[in-house]
């Protein structure tokens, strides 16, 4: 565990119990969601190529423009 981990643990420990567990439900939460987008990303790594590849052709037969940003 991190040190600054530790220390919001510490800090979170000494909050009321409702806080407690509303702030450990984030977390959960916030976790849960990582892991969720870190499978979605791998499992999207041939799709994503694709989409690249078609980009690129796409781009190389002038059928982009620039952004204006």
């Amino acid at each position: 565990m991190t040190q600054k981990l530790a220390q919001a643990l510490l800090q979170l420990s000494q909050l009321p119990e409702a806080e407690q567990e509303a702030i450990a439900t984030l977390i959960l939460k916030e976790i849960e969601a990582e892991k969720r987008w870190t499978e979605a990303f791998a499992n999207s790594e041939d799709e994503l190529s694709f989409l690249a590849d078609e980009a690129l052709a796409e781009f190389k037969q002038g059928k982009t423009r620039p952004l204006n940003l």
